[in-house]
């Protein structure tokens, strides 16, 4: 009787854990079909699609936007691309990269990309922005800010008040220039201007370009200000007044998708098998933004 019980056990034990593979493998499969896309599309996206791309927070890294966007610009199923913007900018570089990929995408690879700016497209973004076919923003949206910033802690006094040195090593008058521990020299006053002036040229030029407007016309409004959608409109630094679903409506009109478009979302990257159970938890986390107050560097954010 022991030996039967033994066998009868055994049995629901390896029935049990391959019922349990079973059903974990049908999760898989359901979960990487849903997910293949990415975002909106489903099991029925087929056809032509529309892809998006998000752009928000600050940018300090042109990752993992540009490398989303080279992904739909490579794909033929993707007849157009929306970048949905709701951003202050960020790093100068950064954004400039953003914003190299979106020309390309529209020189190269002669595919629709617009802009939908939501609640903030600003300074990096608008550069970003100025580079596409064309750009959407609500009434109320916060537009523009063309401009450069550098911005760091002066501590000075307070290693004064500790009673403590900083001590620097250099080999030239302006390898330390920007120095939390001190103030400027006039000559690194000087220098520090000089960078900022020309991106602040890259800046104006960019958006003239992209705009069609003149270089004097963009400088003439290129003072760190920024203005409602409504504002922007009449100063043509954007086209249209609209939300997302009007920016989807009418860029599927333009690459001749009848219909509801189906968009397509990138997917976003999960690691682990706690990723997977609990979800994408981080927006929680402190990110690299929330300590942009603690590093030297320059700009095209609206602060």
């Amino acid at each position: 009787m022991p030996d039967g019980r033994s066998r009868t056990l055994l049995w629901i034990l390896i029935g049990g854990g391959a019922f349990f593979l079973f059903v974990l493998a049908v999760f898989t499969l359901v979960y990487m079909t849903l997910h293949a896309g990415g975002g909106d599309a489903g099991l029925t996206s087929f056809g032509d699609r529309i892809g998006v791309v998000d752009l928000d927070g600050v940018i300090l890294s042109p990752q993992p936007v540009v490398g989303q966007l080279k992904k739909f610009a490579d794909d033929s199923s993707i007849k157009a691309i929306i970048l949905h913007v709701n951003s202050p900018g960020g790093g100068v570089a950064a954004s400039e990269e953003i914003y190299r990929e979106v020309k390309r995408i529209r020189s190269e690879k002669k595919k629709r990309i617009v802009v939908s700016i939501e609640t903030v497209g600003a300074s990096g973004a608008f550069y970003v922005a100025s580079a596409s076919d064309k750009i959407y923003a609500d009434q109320g949206s916060i537009v523009g800010s063309i401009g450069v910033i550098a911005q760091w802690v002066n501590y000075g006094d307070l290693l004064k008040w500790a009673k403590l040195k900083d001590v620097v090593i250099k080999t030239g008058e302006f390898k330390d220039t920007g120095n939390p521990a001190r103030d400027l020299t006039p000559n690194e006053q000087a220098y520090m201007q000089a960078l900022i002036d020309n991106m602040f040229g890259q800046f104006v030029q960019a958006v003239a370009e992209g705009r069609g407007m003149k270089f004097e016309e963009v400088k003439s409004i290129a003072n760190g200000k920024v203005w409602t959608g409504e504002q922007a409109m009449s100063m043509k630094l954007i086209d249209s007044i609209g939300d997302f679903e009007t920016a989807v409506t009418d860029t599927a009109k333009s690459v001749g998708i009848k219909g509801e478009p189906t968009l397509v979302r990138p997917e976003r990257d999960r690691k682990t098998l706690m990723d997977l159970l609990l979800g994408d938890v981080s927006q929680f986390l402190p990110g690299r933004e929330k300590m942009l107050e603690q590093q030297v560097g320059f700009y095209y954010l609206w602060k």
